[in-house]
């Protein structure tokens, strides 16, 4: 297979993302039974933070090392990148001692500019425009209670962030429908979003409309990293955006509600949505570490057929 990175959602096609959703289930299941699988033993993964985090990093360190490779952890403070070093230069070095990359970082600029100069797979762990190791353990998680996202609807709630925004090009790429609600003055920049059309999404000035007939009611804090000195002025904008019981009510009643966490009780989300019975966060949370061990597995393996 030649080289493939993940720096957004639509770097893949549905044909790949059903494949990496049926891998995730296998491995997932072979990680519940104490089966030990070691695809990736002598592989390395460097993982370059910029934007701190306790998902992206447990998920990534334990599931590299559950595929019997190993993870190395790196902050722009103690690497070169932090003194100044051009990303070309350090994706030329960094790329020829490691197997795979994974960065976290502000500018999606900086990931596609260590991409196009790196000898390794990239992985997009998060910029301020995409999340899609994210939305790729949301997908499944959805899959693994409801079947199928095709032509399903998915209610996004408040700020139209990287988060959104990958929504928005799985939509695409996977042929479901987005409904997004923000408050004025925070609504879906298509072209930041990377969106080469709008058949899949529609926008709600009411959140409750957005919310109506939804399989999936999703959200995400109000105030995204980087942006913490908007934070008193996003907290009034956003008030009337809390994902609430009388949201969830007009959804489907057997819809889902995800969050990726951290979440905000009283802000974003209500305590009895979130902790309520339709909640899927913490098999959200578990997923990202089942899916990125597919998705390490793929972009260095290839397809596995077993």
């Amino acid at each position: 297979m030649s080289q493939k990175h993940f720096l957004q959602f639509r770097d893949f096609s549905a044909d790949e993302f059903g494949y990496l959703f049926a891998r995730t289930r296998v491995i997932k299941d072979r990680f519940k039974r104490y089966e030990k699988y070691h695809p990736l033993v002598d592989r390395t993964l460097v993982m370059i933070f910029e934007k701190a985090s306790t998902r992206t990093r447990l998920s990534f360190e334990a599931g590299m090392q559950q595929l019997g490779g190993a993870a190395i952890y790196l902050t722009t403070r103690d690497s070169q990148l932090g003194r100044g070093e051009p990303v070309e230069d350090a994706a030329q070095v960094i790329s020829r001692m490691c197997d795979i990359v994974m960065i976290r970082t502000f500018e999606q600029e900086i990931v596609e500019r260590f991409a196009a100069h790196s000898r390794v797979p990239v992985v997009n762990g998060l910029t301020n425009e995409y999340h899609p190791c994210q939305i790729l353990a949301d997908i499944f998680t959805f899959i693994e209670h409801r079947g199928s996202i095709a032509g399903k609807t998915v209610a996004w709630i408040g700020d139209s962030n990287n988060v959104c925004n990958t929504w928005l090009q799985a939509a695409e790429v996977l042929g479901f429908n987005v409904h997004v609600s923000t408050p004025p003055g925070y609504e879906v920049e298509p072209e930041r979003a990377g969106l080469f059309g709008t058949d899949h999404f529609e926008e709600f000035a009411d959140p409750i409309d957005a919310c109506r007939g939804a399989d999936l009611v999703t959200t995400d804090v109000w105030t995204s990293m980087g942006f913490e000195a908007e934070n008193d002025e996003r907290r009034k904008a956003f008030a009337d955006w809390c994902v609430d019981a009388d949201m969830m009510r007009v959804a489907r009643p057997d819809a889902l509600f995800m969050h990726c966490l951290p979440a905000h009780r009283g802000e974003e989300v209500a305590a009895e949505v979130i902790d309520g019975p339709q909640s899927v966060v913490w098999d959200e949370a578990e997923n990202r570490l089942h899916a990125q061990k597919a998705l390490m597995e793929y972009l260095l393996l290839g397809r596995i057929e077993a």
